[in-house]
């Protein structure tokens, strides 16, 4: 073997590593995890149960009648309890609480997920300087997430009976970018960086399906911080119009994040235009030239997910999100958005 084989031998065990792959859709995994909780805390009203932010000790839940009667009379000062919880028990708090620790106690244990193997494939030179990088920069997204949810659950403990809805689409919307970085991250790793990419429109393109998921789920975020659900209950219209009654707030932003009719009318929009982008999509990348055929199955994959998604958000509405539907609803689109993203991948290598 001459010596520019032995160099680029050299290059690709460097390159890639299944091992990392591995672990890094495990964590991919453990958010879209944190997501689907994320989701039960709003369902059940839990979010705000915990009023103090304790990074470290607050991984240990109360351990007697004393400090759980200490943890509901803090809970008992914010304006949730005084105006809409007032009365209620010791044991309807505690299960209140429970999910709202479990969620936090998932984010210590993502923390704990990330970093420690992170050291061990470090330490064992599994992980090169551009995927360092690449690494620290996830790292740093995962912290600002821990503290952009404090920065949320505070908006609901003085003058709000819920946490403010925009603050709520932030921080799923961090959580969505740290789960779409995470999976290209993860292929980057099991493949290796690509040494070409196609020629070709596709990788603009799938991007922009990319773009237009996340933003339907921004506004997602922005109807369950409303809870924009529980009304207009019929579909394809809504309150029997095409426009609801209650669709312009007081301004252009209290319309945008805060009124009720609005937010649920630009999510079904968004919807739409993201289903017919999706199969479009789909149907023109089974047709294309510059394709591999993974890449045509994948873009149809994509498309399929797209459509139960949006059965399944019909359902929910209709139903008015009964907490099954509301939960499968919410781990679907970290569903659909990872396969958007691996489809964007995809279509950039030949």
């Amino acid at each position: 073997m001459g010596r520019k084989a032995q160099l680029m031998t050299s290059f690709l065990k460097s390159d890639r590593s299944r091992a990392v792959a591995i672990w890094l859709f495990a964590v991919a995994v453990l958010v879209a995890a944190m997501v689907v909780v994320g989701g039960a805390t709003r369902l059940t009203g839990s979010g705000l149960s915990i009023t103090e932010w304790k990074p470290i000790k607050g991984v240990i839940p109360p351990l007697n009648l004393a400090e759980w009667q200490a943890e509901f009379a803090r809970y008992r000062q914010i304006p949730q309890y005084q105006q809409l919880n007032h009365g209620m028990s010791l044991g309807q708090f505690r299960s209140i609480y429970w999910w709202e620790w479990s969620h936090r106690l998932l984010g210590r244990l993502l923390g704990v997920a990330f970093f420690v193997p992170f050291l061990w494939f470090a330490v064992r030179r599994e992980i090169n300087r551009r995927m360092a990088w690449r690494l620290a920069i996830l790292f740093v997204l995962g912290g600002l997430q821990g503290l952009v949810g404090w920065w949320m659950v505070a908006s609901g403990l003085a003058d709000r009976v819920y946490v403010a809805p925009e603050r709520l689409m932030i921080h799923l919307g961090l959580a969505f970018a740290l789960l779409g970085a995470l999976v290209w991250t993860a292929l980057d790793a099991g493949a290796g960086w690509a040494r070409q990419t196609l020629p070709s429109p596709w990788g603009g393109r799938a991007l922009a399906l990319v773009g237009l998921i996340y933003v339907q789920v921004l506004l997602g975020a922005l109807v369950a911080g409303n809870h924009a659900g529980l009304i207009y209950n019929d579909f394809p219209l809504m309150g029997g119009r095409l426009l609801p009654a209650d669709y312009a707030g007081h301004g252009l932003w209290a319309t945008l994040a805060h009124s009720q009719g609005a937010v649920q009318l630009h999510h079904r929009l968004m919807a739409y235009l993201v289903l017919v982008v999706a199969v479009i999509m789909a149907w023109a990348a089974s047709r294309s030239s510059y394709l591999a055929s993974g890449s045509k199955i994948l873009g149809w994959v994509v498309a399929g997910a797209v459509v139960v998604q949006a059965l399944l958000g019909v359902a929910t509405l209709m139903m008015a999100v009964p907490f099954a539907l509301g939960m499968i609803h919410q781990l679907m689109a970290a569903i659909v958005f990872s396969l958007a993203v691996a489809f964007a991948w995809r279509v950039r290598r030949i």
